[in-house]
């Protein structure tokens, strides 16, 4: 340690940035009130960025500032409007770390557009966002809608550019979603969803599963599951030393709990040395996440303290933590933080069939659900329910929140719906998990017919940006 890389042999070693490890770090973190440890101070390395993504910007009108007569009308600037969208999808390139080819000069003719059909099939980019700004201009977007092969394309039409019968001929072009609004700020989220079909394609995820050692991509959404020994975490976990990082973050924990319940000091600071080991193996093996099957580990003993704090931590982060090796849960999660900056509750569902809800069940949970840059939920800090060891966080959910469910099914598939949180379930009286809520969900006759398992529960009403990076991405929607 000590601020030196380590050869490959000692996997887990910190770099110089991965964690602070000196007294003087700690109390640092002390006397600036930084007991809720940002990221900067206790986290790994992150995966190295992605290149940039290219994505193109065009617009489809007839010559001119000014159109008279039709829509959008003479009295719409459109030199003016192109300024603004182009700022907006400038600031969103900013943050989401695009690269913009901006074309102002109007594609007006077939011929224009076929000319950029051409330039995008020798160096295709990884998106399109083409604005549409005169009624007239439709029969160029179809075209290009239709022709512009596999690459993502955002067809943007602002109030005064479309009716009814102009949006029908691209509703089943392939990776095409058509965004006629009024908002035209909406274009910062579009570039966004195509920023991250980029990212999705460049994300690592770190599975500790089995025996072996292998990468597996997925199609069409181009993840990487990076297949480690599972007992790899109990091996890294044994070498660790306690540092006064860990109990930094153990006494974060103590402080900001509700409630203590079941754990002791030791317990807590077991559970910090999790989170500090998942950090080195996110950051030693260059992933964006971990999930570990980690109930063989604890029904074995194999581990003091199974890894739900450090997960729950993680996904404060928005950095994927998920249980039990579910990768259909860590991509899910891993899409859910790179599109909306939220965690999700990745739970056993329970269908209620004497309310017809649904209850969502699991030892590990976000306390950040409103974002890492919100308050954290109340928390209750309790053992691991089935072995009734270790720390595990109880949530407290907001009453009447509305949340979104989803979950990848295989990397072509999501299911997806909507409901509202009716109540916060306590373990005991009540078995199951520590954190458990129970909800109301939305166009589901009988919560028996609720699809998938490990779904996620979502801060937010969230399905139509789901449904519309769906579209975008080529991954199937199913309803709950």
């Amino acid at each position: 340690m000590n601020g030196m890389r380590v050869a490959n042999r000692c996997p887990v070693a910190m770099g110089r940035r991965t964690f602070l490890a000196s007294l003087g770090a700690a109390a640092t973190a002390m006397k600036m009130g930084l007991l809720d440890f940002a990221s900067e101070l206790f986290a790994g390395e992150p995966a190295p960025a992605p290149p940039k993504a290219l994505v193109h910007v065009v617009f489809l009108h007839p010559k001119g500032d000014r159109f008279w007569m039709g829509w959008p009308g003479a009295s719409y600037d459109v030199k003016a409007r192109k300024a603004d969208y182009v700022r907006v999808l400038s600031e969103a390139a900013k943050r989401f770390n695009v690269e913009l080819k901006v074309q102002l000069e109007p594609m007006t003719n077939r011929g224009e557009v076929n000319a950029f059909l051409e330039g995008i099939k020798k160096s295709p980019p990884q998106g399109i966002i083409a604005t549409v700004l005169h009624l007239n201009a439709w029969g160029n977007a179809n075209h290009l809608a239709a022709n512009k092969g596999d690459v993502p394309t955002i067809i943007f039409s602002p109030m005064g550019s479309s009716f009814t019968g102009h949006l029908q001929a691209t509703r089943k072009a392939p990776k095409t979603f058509v965004a006629a609004t009024q908002d035209f700020t909406w274009l910062g989220f579009g570039l966004r969803m195509l920023s991250t079909i980029w990212r999705m394609r460049h994300s690592r995820i770190l599975v500790m599963a089995g025996n072996r050692t292998l990468d597996r991509k997925l199609e069409p959404l181009g993840t990487t599951l990076h297949y480690v020994p599972q007992n790899r975490w109990v091996t890294e976990y044994k070498k660790l030393e306690t540092t006064d990082e860990m109990r930094a973050i153990a006494d974060y924990y103590k402080r900001e709990a509700k409630k203590i319940v079941e754990p002791n000091d030791q317990d807590i600071l077991n559970a910090a040395k999790g989170y500090v080991l998942a950090r080195r193996l996110i950051a030693a093996e260059k992933c964006d996440g971990i999930s570990v099957n980690c109930l063989p580990l604890v029904g074995s003993r194999a581990i003091p303290c199974p890894p739900c704090i450090a997960w729950s931590r993680l996904r404060d982060e928005l950095v994927v933590g998920a249980c039990e090796a579910d990768w259909n849960a860590a991509i899910s999660s891993r899409l859910t933080h790179l599109l909306f900056d939220r965690p999700g509750f990745m739970q056993d569902p329970a269908p209620n069939t004497v309310n017809n809800t649904l209850m969502g069940a699991h030892c590990t949970c976000a306390t950040k659900l409103a974002g890492p840059d919100k308050p954290h939920e109340p928390f209750i800090l309790r053992s691991h329910s089935e072995s009734n060891m270790g720390v595990a966080p109880q949530v407290l959910w907001k009453i009447g929140q509305r949340v979104t469910i989803m979950k990848f099914q295989g990397p072509a598939n999501i299911i997806l719906g909507t409901g509202k949180v009716l109540r916060n379930i306590d373990t005991p009286p009540s078995g199951g998990c520590r954190t458990s809520v129970e909800l109301e969900v939305d166009d589901v006759a009988d919560s028996r017919d609720c699809k998938g398992f490990h779904q996620l529960f979502i801060y937010g009403d969230l399905a139509g940006g789901f449904k519309a990076y769906c579209r975008l991405a080529g991954i199937n929607v199913v309803h709950i």
